[in-house]
């Protein structure tokens, strides 16, 4: 397999993995970074079935260098990402239902999951509208910052990392996370992590083993 078509795939198991855990629906995109562009899927491609003839080679204006189809929209998410950010190289934006529930109500995202707390403190984007222009997509990086996650009231999230791997298992904490947060605020107040326990999950649980082992977990599930 040639590497061109193994990033591509990996790509695709990114994608469907995060529709069979129920974090990305009929829309959403995920890209990796190239030193001509980016590879992302198309806009119009059936998420739970993708394969690698939906996947796409775009410049950072969204002209296509290599593929049928379209990319999505909101490619100016990734593009802003990649602009504003030289240390990412991949990026996850999908519509989780549980961190979108907490941005419709103005309530915090608090680390009350070991794994949740990576992300934490999580910004806000406060605003619902699509990321696809120019403008948009500035405004969601300045956001955004030099964290790993980012949160669009009433609309979506976004991760970034170092590679496809990272940015999508750091997708599924969040919204792992978020679903705790919201169960427990169902019977009282969460317990949130300490910035001591913060640090002392993030020294145990950031590293590219444990990332890669998530990662297998949910590949193995795919069909």
């Amino acid at each position: 397999m040639s590497d061109t078509i193994a990033i591509k795939q990996q790509l695709v198991d990114c994608i469907r993995m995060l529709e069979q855990a129920d974090i990305m629906d009929y829309n959403g995109h995920c890209s990796i970074r190239t030193e001509q562009g980016m590879f992302i899927n198309i806009g119009s491609c059936q998420r739970s079935a993708l394969t690698v003839a939906d996947i796409c080679h775009i410049d950072m204006e969204g002209q296509v260098l290599e593929g049928s189809g379209k990319p999505p929209l909101e490619f100016h998410l990734h593009a802003g990402m990649y602009r504003a950010r030289p240390d990412v190289q991949a990026v996850v934006h999908a519509h989780p239902k549980w961190s979108t529930f907490l941005t419709m109500t103005g309530q915090e995202y608090l680390p009350v999951f070991a794994q949740g707390s990576l992300v934490y403190p999580m910004p806000v984007l406060d605003s619902p509208n699509s990321i696809n222009n120019k403008v948009m997509a500035d405004r969601l990086a300045a956001t955004l910052g030099d964290k790993s996650a980012a949160l669009m009231k009433s609309h979506g999230a976004v991760t970034v990392g170092k590679s496809i791997v990272e940015a999508f298992v750091l997708a599924n904490y969040m919204e792992e996370n978020a679903y705790r947060q919201y169960m427990a605020m169902q019977i009282g107040k969460p317990y949130a992590f300490s910035e001591h326990e913060i640090s002392m999950c993030r020294e145990k649980l950031w590293n590219e083993q444990l990332f890669k082992r998530t990662w297998d977990h949910f590949r193995a599930k795919l069909n």
